[in-house]
């Protein structure tokens, strides 16, 4: 055939150069987010991977002698230590609301241990910090966070950060003074896992996550090389009638999809590395991702391009010989096969997969990574499919009932649509639908909380005003009491309390029993009305856990000098400023074992949970899900009425009035819509709650925000709009002039 007359027939028309460029468009935007979402799955594992060795364990710092009965003989021996270990002390601090992840090392001059971002162990007394708290150090007053931590030092490479907002220091400490804690272990390598016994929990909700915004994108794809599909029909029948073969003309049409396939491919590639800082800026968990995590790589971004053009030229070539053009063109449209109750079959697998696996996790406890990451994974696919698959049944099922009670003209034709293409019908808001389905998921699954969250301050239990820190039983009494005179004298300040208990030898029970002076009660919050100079009450007063207000009694004890330290409370304000020079006064005193914690600390590390750092993701699905949805939509409906624009065309020079015919397209969107619209949403909340309760005890699903009920109206909207939109196509392409000309 005259390659003249093939480019011609393809694009020899100002329509055929729109077709072409909206293939070229829907692809770029497809291979874009395909490529950004590459990158982004790809960058938070190296993120992870770089932060690993903060999870670094080691071995116990202390040996102890067991009995034949297992009981503990006489007291813990420390291990020695040496040159190829270092002791590490895991003590995260807070600012304000940020959680700060400390790490302090007591290392031998000939140290050999490698530790993750410095050169070499931090001298007791000096601290490496990470680029963003050096800033946050420098901005800060020092008696509010800079004089926790002493002389600086240098700063942590990024090759030891999980990206630039990381709040992490490294503080160097005597052996002694890590010994006197009981975080305290001795680590020769800093190789740890990055998500800990969480792992497995980590992969399968990115593995969903990647698959739900996977799918809107594929649709996507599918849509745009549908554009035009009547109109090429038309003009590759004019190529059968000049004589071209069959074979030829599913040529053509290949190699028309391809040549804008792989433009839009390339400028998607393009478009994707352009964004990768815009990219960078969106904080997933504590920390946004470094601009060079978000690079797909050369390879991956040439395979993308490959795989997306290949997958649209075959879909168009397969498309075009199925479709069995002749010489005098698709007379007459076929009517497609009506769909059937198959079409539930994999909608109904995928549940029964996530079923079976909440059932083995609730029966039999967890079962091994892979049978949970394949029954959850696969089931979600196939339930996403399964969806897309099912709507067209139901909405044959619809439209059947709604065809009895037609009573008008434009319900009537829309019926009669629908049942002769209930394919292509439900096609058009397919990714709609699927939006709706995969917004309840993600709210679903963001909603999830761990069930060991703070429970809310009452009387008797740690007031968000009051911070703590437990000391050092071996420390001076004395030197207790200067740390809390100077407490006191804080700006924000109001009270400080030394607390002590009575000392217990390592083979003896825990004394849970905490006394101080009377006249420090009610700086601690308590109401109680006690006699005598001592009081005492249970130390599951600072559990954050506890929820039955703690009691306090009379101590039967004249002063407390047979005791030893247990802690040091002061009472604030409860302004940020006060509680950050609380915690620094007390934790740069020396004689703590651990930072000076507060209510405050416990929500901030509270918020720090899997789920919850996953839930930027979640909306960054929502969004992207939702507008593809109405960008598919939108492109489906223009097609649906310019590949129709005859047959609309003729109604209208019969009479028909154009308000009528917009009532055609309202009802061929609202009913495929409508079909599944609450089935999408109802199975999606179904869905979460199988993947929140199948990952395990800690997990569990409340409502939904008010943002998910926004989404969903954001949703409605946009499928109005993208109908709305279509009003002005059919007043153009189906007026006399256009239809006469046709």
């Amino acid at each position: 055939m005259n390659p003249v007359t093939a480019r011609l027939t393809v694009a020899g028309a100002r329509s055929s150069a729109g077709r072409l460029a909206g293939i070229a468009g829907g692809v770029a935007i497809g291979v874009c987010l395909i490529l950004l979402l590459w990158g982004a799955a790809e960058g938070l594992s190296d993120r992870d991977q770089r932060a690993a060795w903060l999870r670094a364990q080691g071995g116990s710092a202390v040996t102890v002698a067991l009995d034949a009965d297992g009981e503990v003989v006489g007291e813990p021996e420390p291990v020695p230590l040496t040159a190829d270990a270092v002791l590490l002390g895991r003590s995260d601090d807070v600012f304000r609301d940020r959680l700060i992840q400390r790490r302090d090392i007591a290392a031998t001059e000939d140290s050999t241990v490698a530790i993750p971002g410095i050169a070499a162990a931090p001298e007791p007394g000096t601290y490496y910090a990470s680029p963003a708290l050096r800033s946050l150090i420098e901005a800060t007053p020092a008696d509010q966070l800079g004089d926790r931590y002493g002389t600086y030092a240098g700063t942590i490479d990024n090759t030891a950060l999980a990206g630039p907002d990381s709040l992490v220091v490294i503080t160097g400490a005597t052996e002694e003074q890590l010994r006197r804690g009981e975080t305290a272990s001795l680590v020769t390598d800093f190789t740890a896992d990055p998500y800990g016994d969480k792992a497995a929990t980590y992969r399968i909700l990115m593995a969903l996550g990647g698959i739900a915004v996977l799918f809107p994108v594929l649709l996507l794809i599918s849509t745009s090389t549908r554009l035009g599909a009547a109109q090429r029909a038309e003009r590759f029948a004019v190529l059968r009638l000049i004589g071209a073969s069959p074979r030829t003309v599913a040529g053509v049409a290949a190699a028309e999809t391809a040549v804008p396939a792989l433009l839009g491919a390339v400028a998607g590639a393009v478009a994707a590395s352009l964004l990768h800082p815009v990219a960078a800026q969106v904080p997933v968990g504590e920390s946004r991702l470094y601009v060079q995590d978000l690079a797909a790589g050369p390879g991956v971004s040439a395979a993308v391009v490959v795989v997306v053009v290949l997958a649209s030229t075959a879909a168009a070539a397969w498309g075009t010989a199925r479709a069995g053009i002749g010489p005098l063109g698709p007379a007459r449209a076929r009517p497609e096969t009506i769909p059937g109750a198959w079409r539930s079959l994999p909608l109904l697998a995928g549940l029964a997969a996530m079923t079976t696996a909440l059932v083995l996790t609730r029966t039999q406890g967890a079962p091994r990574d892979g049978v949970l990451q394949l029954l959850l994974v696969g089931g979600f696919a196939l339930t996403t499919v399964g969806l897309v698959l099912v709507g067209p049944w139901l909405t044959v099922l619809v439209s059947r009932a709604g065809a009895v009670r037609a009573s008008s003209a434009a319900a009537v034709i829309a019926a009669g649509r629908i049942r002769y293409t209930p394919v292509a019908t439900f096609r058009a808001v397919s990714g709609l639908v699927l939006a709706v389905f995969l917004v309840s998921v993600f709210a679903g699954a963001s909603s999830a909380v761990e069930q060991d969250e703070v429970p809310p301050a009452r009387a008797g239990t740690v007031q968000p005003s009051l911070v703590y820190a437990y000391l050092d039983p071996g420390s001076e009494p004395a030197r207790a009491r200067e740390v809390a005179a100077e407490a006191r004298t804080l700006p924000g300040a109001s009270s400080a309390a030394v607390l002590y208990d009575r000392p217990t030898a390592a083979s003896e029970a825990y004394d849970s029993n905490v006394y101080v002076a009377t006249d420090d009660l009610p700086g601690l919050g308590f109401q109680d009305t006690v006699t005598g100079p001592v009081a005492v009450f249970d130390a599951a007063f600072f559990n954050p856990w506890t929820v039955d207000p703690v009691g306090v009694e009379t101590a039967p004890l004249q002063d407390m000098e047979s005791l030893e330290l247990f802690a040091v409370v002061i009472n604030t304000d409860g302004t940020p400023e006060a509680l950050d020079r609380a915690r620094t006064t007390v934790t740069a005193s020396g004689i703590t074992t651990t930072p000076a914690m507060s209510r405050t600390y416990l929500d901030v590390a509270g918020t720090t949970r899997l789920v919850h750092s996953l839930s930027v993701l979640a909306h960054l699905g929502t969004f992207v899900a939702v507008s593809i949805a109405g960008i598919s939509l939108a492109v489906s409906t223009g097609a649906a009425v310019i590949d129709r624009k005859r047959a609309l065309g003729l109604m209208r020079l019969m009479g028909m009035p154009l308000s009528a015919l917009r009532g055609v397209i309202v009802r061929e969107a609202a009913v495929p819509l409508l079909s599944v619209l609450l089935l999408s949403a109802g199975l999606g909340f179904l869905v979460a709650w199988i993947i929140v309760t199948g990952l395990g005890d800690p997990y569990t699903m409340s409502w939904p925000g008010p943002t998910y009920f926004a989404t969903l109206g954001l949703s409605l909207a946009l499928a109005l709009a993208a109908v709305l939109t279509t009003f002005r196509l059919l007043r153009t392409h189906t007026s006399a002039t256009a239809t006469r000309f046709e």
